[in-house]
């Protein structure tokens, strides 16, 4: 029998990587089903994240995908937010319509919330993209949903590359660490795609001419997004690219086998200025602290561009 596809939420704030992520989600119906797109505020605020959402929605051909708009700021801290990096709208690059879907009514911790309980226990998994606000929120609101989770899959962190936001703190944890820490010590089984992973999935340039070359409207603007993108990381660290951080998210559920990792205790740093947000990763074991993330080291990343743009040429989707 052919496996049921697995039922997944992303939580979002795109972001032309989270919109690469999405694309691929999107794509792959066979493997995930995407019960809904939550959108939360980090690399641009709410407003933005929710229609580039559904902007990335229609791109691909889903319509109808339920979008819903979550938090506008993190738990107790001033929204940090990515222009320097996203640009103004969050996806600059190519030129954008407006969606013309509509957001869902009500806010995305109660469809969280609501999905987590109808759904039968241990049946949808969290991909978060984002800062955790949304998710932690859904926690605390409705501690029983913990353990119908069946898994967070999520995109933060880092431990030997340590920090893109601060000298220790990558930004999506840094965004609301407070929201970080109540996810990894929520008892949910975690697998922690952090920097040390996205940043050996550059997007060099015969990685962005293949998508360019699908010769659709997804291959053209995925190309444009990440010329776009990269501009910020090659001048930075002298990259040959950028780090494609959120579609590892994704293509982790889809082909695993290209990952490896350790399952370690991961906690956060919520205390101090100087480490705030820092994602302390006991990955040599050093201290008696329980496991409780598989915390990704490495990619192949060559099997990750070649499934992105196998996967990517499928869309749009056709009903």
């Amino acid at each position: 029998m052919t496996p049921s596809p697995r039922k997944i939420i992303i939580d979002t704030d795109p972001g032309q990587d989270d919109a690469v992520a999405i694309l691929l989600a999107l794509a792959s119906p066979d493997e995930l089903e995407v019960l809904g797109l939550t959108a939360v505020a980090g690399n641009v605020p709410l407003r933005l994240t929710e229609r580039n959402a559904r902007i990335i929605s229609e791109l691909a051909g889903a319509v109808d995908m339920p979008v819903y708009s979550g938090c506008d700021a993190p738990l107790r801290r001033k929204l940090v937010t990515a222009e320097h990096v996203h640009g103004k709208t969050g996806l600059d690059g190519p030129q954008l319509p407006e969606p013309t879907m509509a957001l869902r009514p009500g806010h995305a911790v109660d469809f969280l919330i609501e999905t987590l309980r109808r759904e039968p226990s241990g049946t949808v998994t969290l991909c978060p993209l984002g800062p955790l606000t949304n998710i932690a929120t859904a926690l605390q609101r409705a501690p029983d949903i913990a353990e119908r989770v069946q898994q967070i899959v999520l995109m933060g962190g880092a431990y030997f590359e340590v920090g893109n936001i601060t000298p220790a703190a990558e930004f999506n944890i840094f965004v609301d660490p407070e929201a970080a820490k109540i996810v990894f010590g929520s008892g949910i089984d975690l697998v922690v795609v952090p920097l040390d992973v996205t940043h050996k999935a550059l997007t060099t340039k015969p990685r962005v001419d293949a998508f360019r070359a699908l010769g659709t409207e997804v291959g053209r603007m995925v190309a444009e997004w990440t010329d776009f993108f990269e501009r910020f990381d090659k001048d930075k660290y002298g990259s040959a690219g950028a780090p494609l951080h959120d579609p590892c998210v994704i293509a982790w559920l889809l082909w695993p086998d290209l990952f490896s990792g350790r399952r370690i205790n991961v906690e956060i740093e919520t205390g101090s200025d100087l480490t705030l947000g820092m994602t302390v990763a006991d990955w040599w074991h050093v201290t008696d602290r329980a496991p409780n993330a598989l915390f990704l080291g490495d990619v192949d990343a060559e099997g990750l561009f070649a499934l992105l743009t196998e996967r990517l040429a499928r869309l749009p989707l056709r009903g």
